[in-house]
């Protein structure tokens, strides 16, 4: 016979109310207990009727974390880490991504067939802020938690990192070597995407600190944060006079590039070169020369993208919240560490 709430509440020795109220993930349940409550489930593996728990709550017990690109190491990591955080509070999660797609974006911010699927939904959307204020009026369909780098006004819980002062602190730091002729890979000249602006902004405010020309044919784009776009950005920069000494890479996938261009070359990193990344992508760590990079917290920025969700979940009405998550650098053998 299957495994109901009462056999799972007599196993744990709690009331079938606290037994229903860990499997709906509801929030006001202390860790001692969602953890005795949890183990009795695992160890009589019981499966709750979803169904039933649909109807009976209007809830589906899942969440949508939906990224740009699922293979970006970075979005990689941040999905393990939501599903964890999720699963600790009794959600499953549903990912998706959008392909860089705007028409994509809109239709999954502002809710489809699918959005009764789920029950909120973690964005890290590329929309830039005006698609973003056009959509001020517009209500989405479902709870929502916006990641990465959007300006906060107040209507969406947002988690992000200070994206300003990760680039100055990165730039900074090739400062601090005496390098001069400090590069940039990573810029959107032609877009609003808040991302590259932030980032951008950090990178001139480094070299004006340290009294530092920027050379406009050092600042150079890339559509897409991959290798490819960091080997084919790289070689531009080794062609241009005076070649760059160091290069700020705004995304570790550009940074791995970067240093393939500049090996192929028959230049040395970093000797000739200096580079430095931003992600702490494990292929960062494991390379060679190993990766500088500014570390993002990605369990953090999981956890308190689902706190910010769940809450939203059970308290429509609150007022909107935003995270700033920590960053720190890690100075590896692409700069001399």
């Amino acid at each position: 016979m299957a495994v109901t709430l009462r056999d799972v509440a007599e196993r744990a020795q709690v009331s079938v109310r606290t037994v229903s109220n860990v499997v709906s993930g509801y929030e006001h349940v202390s860790p001692q207990m969602r953890e005795r409550v949890n183990r009795a489930i695992r160890d009589m593996d019981y499966r709750p009727n979803q169904v039933a728990r649909t109807l009976r709550t209007g809830r589906t017990g899942m969440l949508a974390l939906v990224v740009p690109e699922i293979d970006v190491p970075y979005f990689s990591e941040l999905a393990r880490e939501v599903i964890e955080a999720a699963s600790e509070v009794g959600y499953r999660v549903m990912i998706d991504q959008t392909g860089h797609d705007h028409d994509r974006e809109r239709e999954l911010l502002l809710g489809n067939d699918r959005s009764m699927l789920f029950d909120g939904m973690l964005f890290s959307p590329l929309v830039t802020k005006s698609e973003l204020l056009d959509m001020h009026g517009a209500t989405p369909e479902r709870p929502l938690v916006l990641l990465g780098e959007h300006e906060f006004d107040g209507r969406y819980d947002h988690v992000a990192i200070d994206n300003v002062q990760a680039a100055r602190d990165a730039v900074g730091h090739l400062v601090a070597l005496g390098r001069t002729r400090i590069a940039a890979i990573g810029t959107q000249p032609l877009e609003e995407y808040a991302t590259p602006l932030q980032r951008t902004a950090g990178y001139e405010r480094a070299l004006a600190d340290a009294g530092l020309d920027r050379d406009p044919r050092h600042s150079t784009p890339a559509a897409h944060y991959s290798r490819e776009d960091g080997y084919a950005a790289m070689r531009r920069l080794l062609e241009s006079t005076p070649r760059p000494d160091a290069v700020f890479c705004y995304s570790d996938l550009l940074a791995v590039g970067a240093v393939r261009a500049v090996f192929d070359a028959g230049l040395r990193v970093p000797q000739d070169v200096a580079v430095v990344g931003v992600d702490d992508i494990a292929e960062g760590r494991y390379s060679r020369p190993s990766l500088t990079t500014v570390s993002l917290d990605a369990p953090l920025i999981a956890r308190e993208a689902v706190r910010l969700l769940t809450r939203r979940i059970e308290h429509p009405e609150a007022a909107a919240e935003e995270v700033v998550a920590p960053h720190r650098l890690i100075v590896r053998e692409s700069t001399g560490g």
